[in-house]
């Protein structure tokens, strides 16, 4: 780690500061760029403690560069994965205020809430399911504190995944025999289809990143809680977002799932 306890404290600080002012910060990387993952990982966990600390939660945790291309643009083989904060969900037809983002983008999801925990190391793709008990519609507002979108591994990382919020679609009881990597998805904005995906673009399996996401929070003495979200990854590359857009996502199976974004 090239990182001190110190650093990764102001860092957090910064990224906080620009969370709450709308400010961004340049990259972390820019003044260091020896910062990797496990860089990151510090920076982030300061990060936490101080939303937390300041009246927040966590509800949930999301998985990102969950997909093959985004791996390998980012150099990786693995994905990264930030908290869902509770101050950071909205309902299904929630209006987000135009001017509540820095640079935000708009990708759909699987999500899944927890029935039981799950706690790695050892969790398998079989335990993973079993332990979901709702499956949502999801969109994902992705934003960076970052200037620019300008990031490394270790700023995204850092920056809570670059994590804005969540919108969340009814939930739903699948059957048992419902394979989750075959549910299809069309992403509209403003009446306009701009993507398409199915569930096996996040990890090939959506329940494979269940199991990922408590295997390596279990390195770290965490339990994925039941009640909890876990958002499994994007199925398409983000689109900007832009006061006074809608966007739906309509998944089989799981219904559909709408944000408007209130005018600047």
């Amino acid at each position: 780690m090239n990182i001190s306890v110190d650093d990764a404290r102001i860092k957090a600080k910064a990224l906080y500061e620009a969370r709450a002012t709308g400010r961004p910060v340049p990259p972390l990387t820019d003044e260091n760029p020896a910062l990797d993952m496990r860089d990151g990982y510090a920076v982030q966990r300061e990060l936490v403690a101080l939303l937390t600390g300041a009246g927040d939660r966590v509800v949930g945790y999301k998985a990102g560069l969950t997909s093959a291309p985004m791996q390998e643009l980012f150099g990786v083989d693995t994905p990264d994965y930030g908290p869902v904060l509770a101050s950071t969900v909205y309902d299904d037809g929630a209006t987000t205020p135009g001017d509540a983002f820095i640079a935000p983008k708009v990708e759909a999801e699987i999500v899944f809430r927890l029935g039981s925990p799950l706690k790695g190391p050892g969790v398998t793709v079989a335990e993973a399911r079993r332990a979901v008990a709702e499956v949502m519609a999801g969109l994902e507002i992705v934003d960076s504190r970052i200037e620019d979108w300008r990031i490394r591994l270790a700023d995204t990382i850092a920056d809570l995944a670059s994590n804005g919020a969540v919108v969340l679609g009814p939930p739903v009881v699948l059957p048992e025999d419902c394979d989750v990597r075959l549910i299809g998805m069309a992403f509209s904005r403003n009446g306009e289809l701009v993507a398409t995906g199915a569930g096996a673009a996040a990890l090939g399996d959506p329940a494979a990143v269940v199991a990922w996401l408590a295997n390596v929070l279990g390195e770290h003495g965490v339990t994925l809680e039941a009640g909890q979200l876990i958002m499994t990854g994007a199925l398409h590359a983000a689109v900007a977002m832009r006061p006074g857009d809608r966007f739906v996502a309509e998944f089989d199976r799981l219904g559909t799932v709408t944000l408007h974004v209130g005018d600047a």
